[in-house]
């Protein structure tokens, strides 16, 4: 599967006039594709990206129990891997959020509001 030539975050089978496109890009107009969904989106995937990301190491880390490391150090592992998912589930919660807000009722985020508006 190709990733979108729009949003580049998600792999797809969509084709529109020869370029892969994604669902959530191919349920948006042609006008704003460039515009403040697709970057949500992208902070989106992003986001689920990381978190998939720090789910994978957890899980290895916890299959590998008993791993002969020192006790102190093992745990640690687990802790650091640990604060490592919420923190990135934590940024992936506030993407929703944020995209959400705009889908919905069209607030737009400070940080992606134009300067001298």
């Amino acid at each position: 599967m190709a990733r979108c030539a729009y949003c580049k975050a998600e792999e797809t089978k969509l084709y529109e006039d020869g370029s892969p496109i994604c669902l959530i890009c191919a349920g948006l107009a042609g006008d704003y594709r460039s515009g403040l969904e697709v970057v949500l989106v992208k902070v989106l995937s992003e986001a689920t990206q990381s978190a998939d990301s720090a789910i994978a190491e957890l899980a290895a880390i916890m299959s590998d129990i008993p791993s002969g490391m020192p006790y102190p150090d093992g745990v640690q592992r687990i802790h650091n891997a640990s604060a490592k998912l919420t923190v990135a589930r934590h940024k992936l919660s506030e993407a929703h959020a944020r995209l959400n807000a705009y889908l919905a009722r069209g607030i737009v985020p400070e940080d992606l509001k134009r300067s001298g508006t």
